[in-house]
């Protein structure tokens, strides 16, 4: 497939140029400052590209980097939002995400699609040549669309063929950064059976103190047996108080590299193996990242350049060893953090052991088992490594594990619903319950008297009862009003379980395009995309939450 892809862009002049570098420019015309950074460690991924921050704004045009075709056009409620991606004549593909909405050419083309189709979300891979872009075109509107917390451009650059995203900041894109990366935790880690550290058996965090020099030095450390280290890191680039991800980790044992990684490009096959790289329960239970400079042997990243040892320390009694840390950003800024070492056998006092149950899975093997009223079912390479689970059932909940295990893989969780009366089951989902008990819908399989989900969250879940349809609200306008000057119609709609899920509206009888935002629970109408000949007005808007619940409202307003 990608040999008939490569094959296919080489003959239109869209093959890579034999040792050329690509003469991109920026997608924006303002000074390039990032609230994210390539290969952040997020939340089960690494961070794709680079987020550009828009002065707290929305609608600043975005300009293609370099002559192309728009290869893929993706309208959402979630993840990237509006999404553009531009195919380049060099081998790259540019993406641009979170937008307000498209540059006019580009908006008409995804308009009269929704319109044909009669959906607002969208996915489509315009026929190559289709729309066509020079360098410099703007082909966009910065925004806050689909999951940002903020306004902000996401962007990426990815190679065409195997879509592999690349760290954008090398093709020249200028970001001043003269701050150096910082290193804010240190944490080692037993490894092997009998291994300590200071005469502890688990996870030892080590003090560090700055030097004159501003390199960091750790408390002298005694240990015995395989130990690896961990560090909390962040990056800043100037005129931004963000905590970025940094760019390159090596580890050096007196002198010999153990570890070398860096964050240059990675496949979004592997990206969920961050999972392996940082220490997931310390994650889970204090929401901060330990960046483990050891390789597990469930961990599957392509981002190391060299690995000895797999990055673990072989501790000799008697033997002293001077680790050293050496943290750095693409500008070259660096921190240098020591630690000493001594090989030393102490006896332990304190160690961490496992809690062994009765329900052990093997990591690469699969296991179901039957609870009260349910059944659980995880099918091989589930988990990282193997594990004993806590898992238990009683006549309204089913707890699996707790949330600071990691998972891989989805499993499935079946519940027996032959106990509800089968007309009230349309209204029942299987919900995850949060911190606070509150029920969260996850997407439920009805048949006959079994309910599924699938899931890769850990935790507690219960059958839950919706029979409350959703609210829907007109936001800027009232009934019987004179909208001659509005730009668009705005009504909040909102659901108090199951969750929204799908929307229509019609005016006069004609469907039109209502764009939902669930951040704000609003639906918008562009009045510029129908003319209205009458002037009275007939809205209907429908709303259908996750169990089907309907809500339908009307209203009338005017306009000329």
């Amino acid at each position: 497939m990608l040999l008939l892809l490569g094959l296919f862009l080489g003959s239109l002049g869209f093959g890579q140029y034999a040792g050329s570098e690509p003469d991109f420019r920026s997608p924006l015309d303002i000074p390039l400052i990032l609230s994210g950074t390539f290969g952040e460690l997020r939340s089960n991924h690494f961070h794709a590209g680079i987020d550009i921050k828009t002065q707290q704004r929305e609608g600043l045009p975005v300009f293609s980097i370099e002559e192309g075709t728009v290869s893929r056009i993706k309208v959402s409620h979630w993840g990237y939002g509006k999404v553009l991606y531009i195919a380049h004549p060099n081998g790259y593909t540019s993406v641009y995400a979170h937008l307000q909405k498209f540059g006019p050419r580009i908006e008409k083309y995804v308009k009269e699609l929704q319109y044909k189709k009669q959906q607002y979300p969208l996915e489509v891979f315009p026929e190559f040549g289709t729309l066509k872009v020079s360098k410099g075109d703007t082909i966009a509107f910065s925004g806050n669309t689909g999951g940002s917390a903020g306004p902000h451009l996401h962007f990426e650059i990815r190679n065409s063929l195997d879509e592999k995203p690349t760290n954008p900041l090398l093709y020249g894109l200028e970001v001043r950064d003269a701050t150096n990366p910082v290193i804010s935790g240190l944490f080692a880690y037993p490894l092997s059976a009998g291994a300590q550290v200071n005469q502890k058996g688990k996870r030892t965090q080590l003090k560090i103190n700055r030097q004159a020099d501003g390199t960091l030095l750790a408390e002298p450390v005694e240990g015995s047996g395989r130990i690896g280290f961990g560090i909390k890191t962040y990056d800043r680039q100037d005129m931004a108080a963000n905590k970025n991800g940094v760019y390159r980790v090596i580890q050096r044992v007196n002198g010999k590299t153990y570890t070398d990684l860096d964050f240059e490009s990675f496949s979004f096959g592997e990206t969920r193996y961050i999972n392996t790289l940082i220490d997931y329960p310390y994650y889970a239970r204090y929401q901060d990242r330990i960046q483990k400079c050891f390789r597990e042997e469930s961990n599957k990243l392509s981002i190391y350049n060299t690995l000895f040892n797999e990055g673990a320390i072989d501790v000799v009694p008697g033997q002293s060893y001077l680790v050293e840390m050496q943290i750095s950003d693409l500008a070259g800024n660096q921190t240098v953090l020591r630690i000493p070492l001594e090989g030393k056998q102490l006896p332990i006092l304190e160690t961490e052991t496992p809690e062994k149950t009765a329900y052990f899975v093997y990591a690469d093997k699969p296991a179901s088992f039957k609870l009260e009223g349910a059944q659980v079912y995880f099918p091989a390479g589930s988990f990282y490594k193997d594990v004993f689970l806590n898992l238990e059932s009683d006549s309204a909940v089913v707890r699996i594990h707790e949330p600071s295990l990691p998972m891989h893989r989805n499993f499935t969780l079946t519940f027996d619903v032959s106990h509800l009366p089968s007309e009230d089951r349309g209204q029942y989902f299987i919900a995850r319950l949060d911190e606070s008990d509150r029920p969260q819908h996850q997407k439920t399989y009805r048949r006959e008297d079994q309910f599924t989900a699938r899931s890769r969250n850990l935790g507690r879940y219960t059958l839950a009862r919706d029979t409350v349809p959703p609210v829907i609200r007109p936001k800027n306008f009232k009934k019987n009003q004179w909208l001659t000057n509005y730009r668009y119609l705005s009504l909040r709609i909102s659901d108090d379980l199951s969750g929204i899920s799908s929307y229509s509206a019609t005016l006069n009888g004609q469907w039109i395009l209502m764009e939902y935002e669930p951040k704000k629970q609003t639906l918008t109408y562009n009045f510029d995309d129908r003319i209205l000949n009458e002037r009275q007005c007939d809205l209907e808007v429908e709303v259908v939450d996750n169990v089907g619940n309907k809500e339908i409202f009307t209203i009338q307003f005017f306009k000329r």
